[in-house]
C-alpha cells in the first residue's frame, strides 16, 4: 500500500463513521503559540479542543502537514524527518475511549482497511499515579477486542500521558498502539523497550483539567486527539526499514541520481537524504507563503535549503542549479492532495533558484574568508591550526561543512581544531533548540480579552493596508500577546511615515465608530462571494466561520474577538520593519494614547 493510497483509505475510513473531512491547515500557525511551525495535528484544533464550536461539526478527520524543526541537525540518518504527514481523527465532546479505541482496532485489523494480524499488536496504557488514577477503561477494552493482558503495557506519565500545553490546562491519559517489525512471529510478551515494536498510533484522552495548585479535575467537554504519522506507518505496513526506502521518496531520489548523472545506488547516503528530506520541506514551507530571510520561520527555510546545498556540492553537483528541479518532483507528487503546491509553483521555483543562486555567491565570501585565515598565519609558525571557532564561523555565516574546511585547510598544510569546532557546534544546537522551543512563536499567547481585542486590530490593521497599500497585502503570520500584536504583511518595500501614519489613522476610525462584529458560518464558497478574505488559502475546511466589521473588514478566521471595535479604544504603531524579503512587519498596541 503506497503512502496515497492509506492517506485516503484513512480519511475514508472515518468519514464512513460520522467525521468530517477537514483540509490540512497552513505549515503557519494561526492561533497556537507554541512554536514557530504547525508540529502536530492538533496545534490547528487547539481553540476546538478547549471548548470553541467547529464549524465542521464534533467529528473531524485529517491529514495535517507538519514541520519540526529541534532535530534538523540529525537528519541525514534513516529516522529523523523536517516534514512529514499526520493522520488524525478528532472527537470535539463527542465519542470518547470505547469509540475511538473500537475505530482504531478496526481500521488497523479489518480485512478492508490496514489487515493487520492480531497477533502483531501490541498497546500500552497510562498505569496511573497519586493524581490520575489507572486508566482501568482503555485496558478492558483492549482486552475486549482480544489483545491479551501480556501485550498490553501500564506505562506512567512519561510515556502514555499527554499535556497540559502550559502549566495548567486539558490533559489526560493515552493509549499507543505497537507493530511487531522483527521476525516472526512475535514475542508473547510485549517489552516496549524492544525497538522493534515501532509504535504508529496514539489516542490521546482529554479528559483533566490541570489547575494552577497541581491538581486534575475532570473536563466539562472531554475530546480525542489522535495521530498516526503517514511516513512511518508507510514503512511499516511495506517492511521497510526507513521511509526513505520507501515510494515516497523514491521520485524525489531519483531526480537527485539524474541532476547528477548517476545510476541508482543500492543505498542512500546520509547527503541524499538531507538533500530529499530539506529540499521537500522547503518546497512545502514556500507554498505557504514564506520566502528566505534571517529571522524566525524565513531563517529556518533558509537553512533548509542551504544545508540541502551544501550537501549537493559534498555530491559533486556544481555549475548548475538543481534545487527547484527537486522541488518540481514534490509539487507532482504532492500537489493533487495539496493544491497550493500547484497554484504557488513558479513563486516556488524562482525562491529556490534565487536562494541557491545567492548562497553561491556567499560560498565564494566564504572562499575568500577561509584565505584571509590562511594568511594571517606567519610562514615561519610550524603548527598551522585553523581554530575551532573559525572554522565554525565558515559553516555558520559561509557554509562551508567542516569536511570542506578540512579538505582546504590541508592542502594548504594546516589542521582544523575540530574539538573546538564541536564545542561550537554543540551549543549552536542547543540555542537552536532553545529557539525553536521559545523564541519562534506564532499566533495567539492566550483567548483572553486583551488578546482578542488585539487580535480584532489585526483584522483593521489588514484592512487599513490593503487600501492603501493596494491588494497585495496578505497577512503573512502574526504574534500576538495581551501586551501587543506583531502582524507580517506582503509589500515589497518600506513602508513610508505619511503611509504608516494613514493606516493609523484608518483603524482608529473604525474602533471610533463602535462596530459590531458579526460571526457567521458558512461554506467556503459563500465566504468567497461575499468577499471575505482568507488569510491562508489552503487551510479551511467546507464550512468557515467570516468575521464583519461593518464596511471595513470581512475575513474567515477561526480566533478570538472583541464583540465591538470599540473596545479597541485606540490603536497605535510602535514600529514597521522588514521580516523577510517582499515581508514587512508592524508592532502595534491598542488602548494607549496616541500621542
Amino acid at each position: 500500500m503506497t503512502a496515497a493510497e492509506l492517506r485516503r483509505k484513512y480519511i475514508e475510513f472515518f468519514k464512513s463513521k460520522g467525521h468530517q473531512e477537514i483540509k490540512s491547515a497552513s505549515l503557519i500557525p494561526d492561533n497556537d503559540p507554541t512554536c514557530l511551525f504547525t508540529t502536530a495535528g492538533m496545534h490547528p484544533l487547539v481553540p476546538y479542543l478547549q471548548g470553541a464550536k467547529h464549524p465542521s461539526g464534533t467529528r473531524l478527520t485529517d491529514c495535517q502537514k507538519c514541520i519540526r524543526t529541534g532535530d534538523i541537525d540529525e537528519v541525514g540518518d534513516p529516522v529523523h524527518l523536517t516534514f512529514f504527514e499526520m493522520l488524525g481523527n478528532w472527537s470535539l465532546g463527542d465519542y470518547f475511549k470505547k469509540e475511538a479505541i473500537d475505530f482504531s482496532f478496526e481500521f488497523l485489523t479489518g480485512k478492508d482497511n490496514l489487515n493487520i494480524p492480531i497477533d502483531m499488536l501490541a498497546v500500552t496504557v497510562f498505569a496511573g499515579d497519586e493524581n490520575a488514577p489507572f486508566d482501568a477503561e482503555a485496558f478492558e477494552i483492549w482486552k475486549g477486542h482480544g489483545i491479551p493482558e501480556c501485550r498490553i503495557a501500564k506505562l506512567g506519565k512519561k510515556d502514555n500521558w499527554w499535556g497540559p500545553a502550559g502549566t495548567t490546562g486539558p490533559c489526560g491519559p493515552d493509549t499507543e498502539m505497537f507493530y511487531w517489525t522483527g521476525p516472526k512471529p512475535a514475542p508473547e510478551t510485549f517489552d516496549p523497550s524492544n525497538k522493534l515494536w515501532v509504535e504508529i498510533w496514539n489516542d490521546v484522552f482529554m479528559q483533566y483539567n490541570k489547575t494552577a495548585d497541581g491538581t486534575f479535575e475532570p473536563l466539562s467537554q472531554r475530546n480525542v486527539d489522535t495521530g498516526m504519522g503517514l511516513e512511518r506507518i508507510t514503512a511499516v505496513l511495506q517492511g521497510k526499514a526507513s521511509c526513505y526506502e520507501t515510494e515516497i521518496f523514491a521520485s524525489i531520489f531519483a531526480a537527485l541520481d539524474e541532476v547528477r548523472g548517476i545510476e541508482t545506488p543500492e543505498e542512500r547516503t546520509a547527503s541524499e537524504r538531507i538533500i530529499a528530506d530539506h529540499l521537500r520541506a522547503a518546497t512545502f514551507i514556500i507554498a505557504d507563503g514564506i520566502t528566505p530571510g534571517r529571522v524566525d520561520q524565513p531563517y529556518v527555510l533558509r537553512r533548509l535549503i542551504r544545508r540541502a546545498i551544501r550537501e549537493g556540492r559534498k555530491l559533486g553537483i556544481t555549475g548548475k542549479l538543481f534545487t527547484s528541479t527537486i522541488a518540481q518532483v514534490v509539487i507532482g507528487q504532492f500537489g493533487e492532495f495539496y493544491p497550493e503546491l500547484v497554484e504557488r509553483k513558479d513563486v516556488i521555483i524562482s525562491e529556490l533558484d534565487r536562494e541557491e543562486k545567492q548562497f553561491g555567491v556567499t560560498l565564494e565570501n566564504g572562499i575568500k574568508e577561509f584565505q584571509k585565515l590562511i594568511d594571517r598565519v606567519p610562514a615561519f609558525v610550524e603548527r598551522k591550526v585553523i581554530s575551532g571557532k573559525n572554522a565554525f564561523n565558515l559553516y555558520e555565516t559561509y557554509g562551508f561543512p567542516i569536511e570542506l574546511t578540512c579538505e582546504m585547510a590541508a592542502e594548504q598544510n594546516f589542521t582544523v581544531d575540530m574539538a573546538g569546532y564541536e564545542e561550537a557546534y554543540k551549543k549552536h544546537q542547543e540555542m537552536s533548540r532553545a529557539g525553536a522551543e521559545q523564541k519562534f512563536k506564532g499566533g495567539l499567547a492566550d483567548h483572553s480579552e486583551a488578546t482578542a481585542r488585539l487580535h480584532t486590530a489585526t483584522h483593521l490593521l489588514q484592512a487599513a493596508l490593503r487600501k492603501i497599500l493596494g491588494e497585495h497585502v496578505e497577512q503573512k503570520g502574526s504574534n500576538i500577546t495581551a501586551e501587543r500584536l506583531r502582524f507580517d504583511f506582503s509589500h515589497p518595500e518600506k513602508m513610508t511615515p505619511e503611509q504608516i501614519a494613514e493606516a493609523e489613522k484608518l483603524v482608529n476610525e473604525a474602533i471610533a465608530r463602535d462596530l459590531e462584529i458579526v460571526c457567521e458560518e458558512m461554506d467556503v464558497d459563500s465566504a468567497r462571494a461575499r468577499g471575505a478574505m482568507g488569510l491562508f488559502g489552503s487551510k479551511y475546511g467546507e464550512v468557515v466561520k467570516v468575521y464583519t466589521m461593518g464596511d471595513v473588514s470581512c475575513e474567515i478566521c477561526g480566533g478570538p474577538h472583541a464583540a465591538r471595535t470599540g473596545e479597541l479604544k485606540s490603536f497605535k504603531i510602535l514600529k514597521e520593519e522588514s521580516s523577510s524579503r517582499g515581508v514587512r512587519r508592524i508592532k502595534a498596541v491598542i488602548g494607549a494614547p496616541l500621542n
